[in-house]
């Protein structure tokens, strides 16, 4: 299992806490189909100070689409960092624990094994948490973000089993859905050679474009033009691949959120980013500055997931953002 990806320094990328009641320090641990991650923060309102992040690759859905169980090793390796980050949200003194679950385990026909798996290592009772639920929350964490709280939004939350897409402005949220579009997903359903070849490019493109085109433009066009012009609505995304694709922009080694939300990514710059990373073996794209070597394989279908939407939709820039659901949860 890769090492946990951390910032938890006691005022790492703070975000400033509200005036008035005192804030209450909770964690929220997120088993999702790729990673688990863990965010430990003091909430006040509806404002949320990180003090502890960690991420650890898990690769739950690893095996999973062909026959919609999780496999053995991968719930070990999930209720194993489920108890590892339990461990440090109480060392870092937080009053609740919740633990929540995504795509994979809401797909599964043995998400049983899982709750129970990760209550015997961790003590922890589990949730499994619909997508209407994902994607609300998902919008609800990003627009903590006071620049963004009260701008139409679209907001793309790109998972390893799901896509939420929300359409939005303040609390009011006009479309939201969870589709079962995801990195992970689109790997094994779409395996490819080393470096990948232009036809498995086109075949894995071209379901995509399918995809929107028949599950989600139908319902998703209307709400835009509803909402205004899309080149009015800012579009902001949310999850691994927008923040990997922030770090290897600006050549981060390590999380750095403040640097990370001032990027903004034309068009141009994902499609030369998806240029770059298809036309590359793995063993290359591990060595880029800013790459994690444990995500250098599934960047390759989210940086398409997010080629193909700007440019279905008309999008000319992408707005990064780091925080999502679990912001959402630690303010409940």
């Amino acid at each position: 299992m890769e090492p946990a990806r951390r910032a938890c320094a006691a005022e790492a990328n703070p975000v400033p806490a509200g005036s008035g009641t005192s804030p209450r320090r909770r964690a929220v641990i997120d088993v999702g189909t790729n990673s688990v991650k863990l965010l430990v923060a003091e909430a006040t309102g509806g404002d949320v100070r990180p003090l502890c992040e960690e991420s650890r690759q898990t690769r739950l859905g690893r095996g999973f689409y062909d026959t919609r169980r999780l496999q053995p090793d991968a719930i070990a390796r999930t209720a194993q960092a489920v108890a590892e980050f339990a461990r440090t949200a109480r060392e870092k003194n937080a009053a609740a624990i919740r633990v929540i679950a995504t795509s994979a385990a809401r797909d599964a026909t043995n998400a049983g094994e899982l709750i129970a798996a990760v209550r015997r290592a961790s003590g922890l009772r589990m949730e499994i948490i619909s997508g209407e639920q994902e994607a609300d929350w998902a919008f609800r964490g990003v627009t903590t973000n006071a620049e963004l709280s009260e701008r139409p939004l679209l907001l793309l939350d790109v998972g390893g089993g799901s896509t939420e897409f929300i359409l939005g402005r303040g609390a009011h949220q006009h479309f939201a859905r969870s589709f079962p579009l995801g990195t992970v997903r689109l790997l094994e359903k779409f395996p490819h050679s080393d470096p990948p070849a232009r036809s498995e490019l086109n075949a894995c493109r071209d379901w995509i474009k399918g995809f929107l085109r028949d599950e989600i433009r139908p319902d998703l066009e209307p709400a835009l033009q509803r909402e205004d012009h899309a080149a009015r609505i800012v579009l902001v995304g949310t999850g691994g691949t927008t923040g990997l694709l922030a770090r290897l922009e600006n050549k981060l080694e390590h999380f750095d959120r403040e640097r990370i939300e001032r990027t903004v990514l034309s068009l141009g710059q994902v499609v030369d980013w998806r240029k770059r990373l298809w036309g590359l073996p793995l063993p290359r794209r591990k060595e880029i500055a800013g790459l994690p070597q444990s995500r250098a394989d599934v960047i390759l279908t989210g940086v398409l997931i997010y080629e193909i939407v700007m440019t279905e939709f008309g999008f000319q820039q992408l707005r990064v953002s780091t925080r999502g659901l679990r912001f959402a949860v630690v303010m409940e």
